[in-house]
């Protein structure tokens, strides 16, 4: 009887994040991985790939400089080989083209038999006795299924759309999310009227692409929640916070306080890049010239709470204005929501839930090392941590760290080095070095006599 092969690591979904693991797996001797997603090919939000898009972080958030700067994975190497490096130290700009990015990951592809396309995971079981996982895979073209056995998984699954209830798909044809706006694009621009919801960066990027076509006579309009449409916070000193000092910070708060440090760090990953904010500015500026308004509307404190479609397909939206207080209703022809993504559980994790831990919230409850088994050190999960582990969770400059974490753990031993400090600033009072307050007893002393 055939023996069969039992990896170290079995990811599933290949996004960025657990591409970067596959890249920086595969130098290392003593760690078998293999990887799986359903898609036929990688492509990292073609529904968005607007040509002028650039990545919110730099270009050494690749999937392996910050953990391995000599890798031949790295991109500056990808532009090395592709006749583009010279190209891109005159540009002079470390923010790379999210179609270049794309690229990158694609050619990166190319060199790792690791990575297999079309290839979707039906379930998954643990042998208790033999102490490994089970999954079933089914090839997506020859619907062939086949068993593969591993010691450990790392789920990187990514996120879905995320869209309000009443506007989920299908309810309403004119209604899309950012992710199919390429798609439709074509779509939209025969329409007479198209509102936009949402304050950050999908947003304003489709904002931005169609503002000229207004002066063809488009009607565009933007409402945005929050109270104004505000740049994401990219101070030095703020970049700090994406640093393992402040992720430890943050893991070690109480889970109420870690809910209510979130609830206000939405300029830290939810804003708009700054130079695209002067540049819509600039543009409306210029539509303004000859003395005429342009033919948008940019609306702040405005709270979508429903969609309904008219007798002639038009799309009835009901707001409530977060300041005035005052529910209002608008009509426009198409709808673009720019209502970000959310995590969802996949449902192949049924056959070993009873081996995942989870919080009050039934969230998992990740551990520092990312792991969300009952052991610590089998299940790992990529970008389904904001709760634990705080806003840096989703970032591209994050996957380098997180999975050199991973890998370590995974080997019991550092194959990839990782800085356990790199910011300026002290976090937590330990960091800060408490000292005993020599009044304090004085005042003990006073209010019990009181």
């Amino acid at each position: 009887m055939k023996t069969q092969k039992i990896y170290d690591i079995i990811g599933i979904g290949i996004g960025p994040f657990n591409l970067g693991m596959a890249a920086l797996a595969a130098p290392l001797d003593d760690l078998s991985a293999v990887f799986f997603d359903q898609a036929p090919i990688f492509n990292w939000h073609p529904g968005m790939m607007l040509s002028d898009a650039t990545l919110q972080v730099p270009f050494m958030a690749d999937l392996v400089t910050l953990a391995d700067p000599t890798s031949p994975y790295s991109f500056l190497n990808f532009m090395k080989q592709t006749d583009r490096l010279y190209k891109f130290y005159i540009r002079e700009d470390f923010y790379i083209l999210r179609k270049e990015y794309n690229a990158y990951c694609k050619w990166v592809i190319g060199q790792l038999p690791s990575c297999q396309f079309s290839q979707k995971v039906l379930s998954t079981d643990y042998d208790e006795v033999q102490e490994f996982y089970k999954l079933i895979v089914e090839d997506q073209n020859s619907f062939e299924k086949q068993t593969f056995y591993t010691r450990k998984l790392v789920l990187g699954t990514g996120t879905i759309p995320k869209m309000p209830e009443f506007a989920e798909p299908g309810k309403h044809p004119n209604v899309i999310h950012t992710s199919d706006y390429l798609h439709r694009k074509q779509e939209l621009l025969k329409q007479g009227s198209i509102s936009i919801i949402g304050s950050g960066q999908s947003a304003a990027e489709i904002f931005s692409d169609l503002l000229p076509e207004t002066e063809n006579g488009l009607e565009l309009k933007w409402y945005t929640r929050p109270d104004r449409f505000f740049p994401m916070e990219y101070s030095k000193l703020t970049l700090e916070l994406t640093s393992p000092e402040y992720v430890d910070h943050f893991y070690n708060l109480p889970d109420e306080k870690r809910k209510q440090v979130l609830s206000k760090q939405n300029s830290l990953f939810k804003g708009i890049n700054y130079d695209l904010i002067n540049q819509i500015f600039d543009k409306l500026y210029e539509l303004s010239v000859d003395g005429e308004e342009p033919n948008v509307k940019l609306s702040p404190n405005c709270q979508l709470n429903g969609i309904t479609t008219t007798a002639d397909g038009r799309s009835t939206l009901h707001f409530y204005h977060t300041e005035v207080e005052k529910e209002f209703v608008q009509q426009t022809d198409f709808v673009v929501l720019a209502t970000g993504y959310k995590y969802k559980e996949p449902s192949f994790l049924k056959g070993i839930n009873h081996r995942i831990t989870r919080n009050e919230d039934n969230l998992y409850d990740v551990g520092r090392n990312y792991s969300i088994d009952t052991g610590g050190d089998q299940i790992f999960v990529q970008n389904a941590e904001l709760h634990s582990h705080g806003f840096v969770t989703p970032d591209l400059g994050m996957g380098a760290y997180r999975n050199s974490a991973i890998i370590n753990t995974v080997l019991g031993r550092e194959a990839y080095k990782v800085e356990k400090k790199i910011a300026f600033q002290s976090f937590g009072l330990a960091a800060i070095g408490e000292i005993e307050d020599p009044l304090k007893e004085i005042l003990e002393a006073e209010n019990s006599t009181v």
